[in-house]
């Protein structure tokens, strides 16, 4: 881990931080984490694909770690995000016209939002967890997630700023991160006031994966212990603002290379139709150019961790075809 070099850089009218590694001349792989971690969660990645010849670029995304977080909510639409990552690349990486992007959770979504503005910076993705979600023009996003699932459902009891930033000080971070890393349920997720993640008991005892070192978790709990939650939340709280936002891609297909990656124990697999949306070839005909689909078997969320190997050998595979 000491050979990874750590630079602070001006993109986009932020200072950010980002882990970088290989070679100035060697192809670059952007790697885009979710919430709530870090540049961090990349490790093992960031290590094996630049030892196999790629030069490994991974930020902490706008609100998170080491970067900036603005105060105001409007400044994490996902037009920030990506712009962000354009004024990154143009900084670290000026010489290429197309980079490889990784993505997973909520970096999954800007890699997403990335294809559909800016598909000529991308030469292809592997994205994981987070299905690509198609703009329904009928209806906004929280307005369906509510309808769907209620007002417990964790994207909904986001939505009302500083409401769960005092939960989850009165919990604790170590504890809000406990509950968030180890969560394996495969299903919906939801955020009971008083209680644990789909109700548990706030004392329950939670003993950390195989994956997830205390070394590791000591590190995300510092971070988060300096920077609070709510840079990361206020992605959730564009959600509706994106949907205005990108009226104008509606029906617009990802026409980029794609690989897609999932565990079958993620909740992201089993929510929001997820399963059905790539059973029914609804995934395919909006993400046209998906070129492989993987689903592993007894894996959960957090997959490029819990699997670091098998996730590494996945995105060079697919990467040598370019």
């Amino acid at each position: 881990m000491d050979s990874i070099e750590h630079r602070t850089i001006h993109a986009n009218g932020i200072t950010m931080h980002v882990a970088i590694k290989g070679s100035e001349n060697a192809p670059v792989i952007l790697f885009l984490h979710g919430f709530p971690e870090s540049w961090y969660s990349w490790r093992y990645q960031i290590l094996a694909l630049s030892s196999l010849g790629y030069r490994s670029v991974a930020p902490d995304l706008r609100g998170y770690g080491d970067t900036d977080a603005p105060a105001e909510i409007t400044s994490y639409t996902c037009f920030h995000l990506v712009g962000d990552l354009i004024g990154l690349l143009d900084v670290v990486a000026p010489n290429e016209d197309k980079v490889f992007v990784v993505a997973h959770d909520w970096g999954a979504v800007i890699a997403w939002y990335m294809c559909l503005f800016r598909p000529d910076r991308v030469k292809a993705l592997v994205n994981t967890s987070v299905l690509f979600i198609p703009r329904n023009p009928e209806r906004k996003f929280v307005e369906t997630l509510r309808a769907l699932y209620g007002d417990d459902y964790y994207m909904c009891r986001f939505q009302e700023p500083g409401v769960i930033e005092a939960e989850y000080a009165e919990r604790g971070t170590e504890r809000v991160l406990k509950e968030l890393l180890t969560y394996r349920v495969a299903g919906p997720l939801f955020l009971p006031k008083g209680k644990g993640l789909n109700g548990t008991p706030l004392d329950a005892p939670i003993v950390l994966p195989s994956w997830l070192s205390e070394e590791d978790f000591k590190y995300y709990t510092n971070k988060f212990e300096q920077k609070g939650f709510t840079g990361g939340l206020n992605y959730y709280r564009n959600l509706d603002r994106n949907w205005e936002l990108t009226a104008p891609w509606t029906g617009a297909q990802v026409t980029v290379p794609v690989k897609f990656i999932v565990g079958d124990e993620d909740l992201t697999y089993n929510s929001l139709g997820g399963k059905d949306y790539i059973d029914s070839g609804g995934f395919k005909r909006d993400v046209p150019f998906l070129e492989e689909l993987v689903v592993m078997e007894g894996v959960g969320h957090f997959l490029n961790q819990e699997k670091a190997d098998e996730i590494n050998k996945h995105i060079y595979d697919f990467f040598q075809k370019f």
